[in-house]
């Protein structure tokens, strides 16, 4: 049994570890969900908000049962519930192309997504035309597509930030201790796909533009507290980050090439990404680096 785990930012002792595998070992007969909700309860491993991690904490726990140190009840097969990956065996159906000057995309709308068919549509597409495809998102999230009236032309995702990355972390100038009291304040840009058929020279930058005005309140509304800065990942070997520094963005560094889920550090240098970062308020700094009051 390992002495400590860190894992979203939290650190996890050897007795906390043991509380996780007696409760699957006791509540066997219990989903995976209802476990993961029963652990956060107890620890008390919650968001800003006060909502529970049960997301994370699910994550947490197929990690632990991958490592062979617990053992999860198998998966309940659900009626109506979807594949975790977008089904793109049939043919894609694209519209007609979009060609015109950015202006003439306004007004865009910024729209969450929320229900079963826009959810389906937002994953086939991600799925179908994002080279990263389309995979569960990390811990607290928001989707988004975006559309000119009925002209759909873009998608977006935004994510928990990354634990730790040497360059953010220089370039704000945070300690270990302020990083892990305030790093939720972070919100990542984990996705941004303009879509094939859109050919609109300007309109990514827009977009951005546009959600970094409208998303920092829907955070605040989903999740309870308002984020301060964002981040996002740029491959440098397909794209040169264009239309993140037409918004404004600022390049800081580059990453390590591990990617969240190398834990044993074997993938260093693999897969180096281009770090930018969008402040949302004057004062982001001194916040990151003191205690927030949430």
């Amino acid at each position: 049994m390992p002495q400590s785990l860190t894992f979203c930012g939290r650190t996890f002792r050897t007795g906390e570890l043991e509380l996780m595998r007696q409760i699957t070992r006791e509540f066997s007969g219990l989903g995976v969900t209802e476990i993961a909700r029963t652990v956060c309860e107890l620890l008390e491993w919650k968001r800003p908000s006060g909502g529970l991690k049960n997301h994370e904490c699910r994550q947490l726990l197929e990690r632990l049962q991958a490592e062979g140190f617990l053992q999860l009840p198998d998966l309940r097969k659900l009626g109506g519930q979807g594949p975790r990956r977008a089904d793109v065996s049939a043919a894609g159906c694209e519209p007609a192309a979009i060609e015109c000057a950015a202006s003439e995309c306004e007004p865009l709308e910024l729209a969450l997504v929320e229900g079963p068919a826009e959810s389906r549509r937002w994953r086939e597409q991600m799925e179908r035309y994002h080279y990263l495809g389309c995979r569960v998102p990390f811990g607290a999230h928001l989707r988004y597509g975006v559309r000119n009236r009925e002209r759909e032309l873009a998608c977006l995702l935004f994510t928990s930030p990354a634990w730790k990355m040497q360059a953010r972390d220089e370039w704000i100038g945070w300690s270990d201790e302020q990083r892990r009291h305030n790093l939720q304040a972070i919100v990542n840009n984990g996705r941004f796909l303009i879509l094939p058929w859109v050919r609109v020279k300007g309109l990514a930058s827009r977009i951005l533009a546009l959600s970094a005005r409208q998303m920092p309140g829907d955070w605040e509304t989903r999740y309870g507290y308002r984020p301060l800065l964002l981040e996002t990942l740029v491959d440098a070997k397909r794209f040169r980050g264009t239309c993140y520094r037409a918004a404004n963005w600022i390049r800081v560094g580059q990453t390590a090439g591990r990617g969240r889920m190398d834990r044993e550090h074997k993938a260093h240098g693999q897969s180096v990404k281009d770090i930018y970062v969008y402040p949302l308020v004057r004062d982001f700094r001194q916040r990151l680096c003191g205690h927030l009051t949430r």
